[in-house]
C-alpha cells in the first residue's frame, strides 16, 4: 500500500481531486502546517534537491527561491558585504550562514522570488526564519526548524503559511517515471551531480582557475540541473545572478541571464541604494519600483505611478552612466545546460561581466565558441554532460 497525502488542488484550481503518493507506505515528509498544492510540491521537491547537492558539493548551507519550477535564485551561506545587506533589505539583522544563503539566493532576482517556494539545506534558525518572515512567500521546504523558528514561521500568512519537512536520508528509487496524455514515460533518475572532476578540461587558452572560480561554476551546473530547459545560469561569488529557463533559443537563454545579472548588479549603483522612498513603502513596492527605475522607458501612466513611491522625483540614470558602472561587473561565471551552437551567447554574456565559461561541449561549431573565449580571454571548460530538465 503506498502513502498519500491529498493537496489543496493540482496544477490549477478547478483540477481536482490532487494528491501526492509514494511508492512505500512511508511518506519521506510531513506537511507541518498549511496546505500546499500540486505546484507546490513541484518547487519544494525540485528546491531540496537542488540545495542537497550544493551542499553536498560544496559543504556550505545552501538556499534556493523556485518559482514555476525553476529558481529564480541559489547560493550558498557566505558573508554579506555592507553593499548587498543594503541592496538585499537585511539591513544589520544578524544572518546565520543558512539565512545568508536565502537572502543572497531571494536577492538575485527579487521581481522573481514575490510568492517564491524557499528550500533550505539545512535545520532552519531562527535567523533564517525572520528573514522569510519578512518576504511574501509561499512556503519553506527543510530537514528540520528549530521551536522558535517553527514557531515564527507558523504565524505567516495568518497562519497558513506553508511548511514542510523533509527526511534528509530518504533517496528515491533508480527509475523514475510520468504520465503524460495517458501514457507513462520511464526513464533512470539522473545522479550525476556535478564535481571539480567535471572542469579537468579546459578547452580555452587560458586555463587559470580559482577555488572561488570552481566553486561558481559547481553551483551554476547544479542550479541548471533544477532548471526549465534550454537555460542558462550566471553566478558570482557565491550565487546565482541571473538565470535564463525555458527558452527555446540559446542565445535568448543568454540574452535572460545576462540582462537580469545587469539589473542584479545596477541595484548596487550608489543611486539606486539611495532612492528617496517615501516614508512607510513596503518591501514589494520598494522593488517594483527599483525595478521600474532601471527599465529604459515608462508610460507616462506607469510614471505618475511610479513616482508616488518616492517624496522627491529621483534622477535616473542616463544609458552611459549605467554602462560605466557595468564596465566594473567582472569575474561572472556562465553556465549552461547544452552546447553553445553559436559564438553570439559568448558575445552578449562578455558585456555583463563573463569571464568563466562551463558547457558540455559537442557542437560542430565549438572551435568558433572556444576562438570567441579567446578573444576575450576567458576561461572555458567542457563537462561532456548535456544537463536538460523538464
Amino acid at each position: 500500500m503506498s502513502a498519500t497525502l491529498e493537496l489543496r488542488y493540482g496544477m490549477n484550481p478547478h483540477q481536482q481531486p490532487a494528491w501526492l503518493a509514494a511508492d512505500n507506505d512511508s511518506m519521506p515528509l510531513d506537511v507541518l502546517n498549511g496546505t500546499p498544492g500540486y505546484i507546490n510540491l513541484m518547487d519544494a521537491l525540485n528546491g531540496w534537491q537542488l540545495v542537497r547537492e550544493l551542499k553536498h558539493t560544496l559543504n556550505l548551507p545552501a538556499a534556493a527561491s523556485f518559482k514555476h519550477v525553476s529558481p529564480a535564485g541559489a547560493a550558498i551561506g557566505t558573508p554579506l558585504n555592507d553593499v548587498l545587506r543594503q541592496a538585499y533589505f537585511v539591513g544589520s539583522l544578524e544572518l546565520s550562514p543558512l539565512a545568508s544563503a536565502y537572502a543572497r539566493a531571494r536577492g538575485a532576482d527579487r521581481i522573481s522570488s514575490f510568492g517564491d517556494w524557499i528550500a533550505l539545506s539545512d535545520i532552519v534558525d531562527y535567523s533564517t526564519a525572520k528573514l522569510i518572515q519578512q518576504e511574501v512567500s509561499d512556503g519553506v521546504i527543510a530537514p528540520g526548524y528549530e521551536p522558535n523558528a517553527l514557531k515564527l514561521l507558523k504565524s505567516k500568512k495568518k497562519g497558513a503559511y506553508r511548511i514542510i519537512q523533509i527526511d534528509p536520508e530518504y533517496e528515491p528509487p533508480e527509475m523514475e517515471t510520468r504520465d503524460i496524455f495517458g501514457l507513462t514515460l520511464k526513464q533512470k533518475r539522473d545522479v550525476d551531480i556535478p564535481s571539480e572532476s567535471n572542469l579537468d578540461h579546459a578547452v580555452s587558452t587560458n586555463k587559470h582557475i580559482s577555488e572561488g572560480n570552481k566553486r561558481d561554476m559547481l553551483l551554476a551546473l547544479i542550479a541548471l540541473r533544477y532548471t526549465q530547459s534550454n537555460s542558462v545560469c550566471f553566478t558570482l561569488g557565491g550565487q546565482v545572478i541571473g538565470m535564463g529557463a525555458g527558452q527555446q533559443s540559446r542565445i535568448h537563454c543568454t540574452r535572460l541571464a545576462a540582462d537580469k545579472a545587469d539589473n542584479w548588479f545596477l541595484r548596487q549603483h550608489p543611486r539606486v541604494l539611495e532612492l528617496p522612498f517615501r516614508e512607510g513603502i513596503n518591501r514589494t513596492a520598494r522593488d517594483n519600483a527599483i525595478d521600474q527605475y532601471l527599465l529604459p522607458y515608462l508610460s507616462a501612466a506607469e510614471e505618475r505611478a511610479w513616482l508616488s513611491n518616492f517624496h522627491k522625483a529621483p534622477r535616473r540614470l542616463s544609458k552611459q552612466e549605467k554602462r560605466n558602472w557595468l564596465n566594473n561587473l567582472q569575474g561572472v561565471t556562465l553556465g549552461s545546460d547544452a552546447f553553445f551552437p553559436f559564438r553570439d551567447s559568448i558575445d552578449r554574456a562578455r558585456a555583463s561581466g563573463v569571464d568563466f565559461v562551463v558547457q558540455p561541449g559537442g557542437s560542430i561549431r565549438d572551435h568558433s565558441v572556444t576562438s570567441a573565449c579567446n578573444e576575450y580571454g576567458m576561461v572555458m571548460v567542457l563537462t561532456g554532460t548535456r544537463m536538460f530538465h523538464h
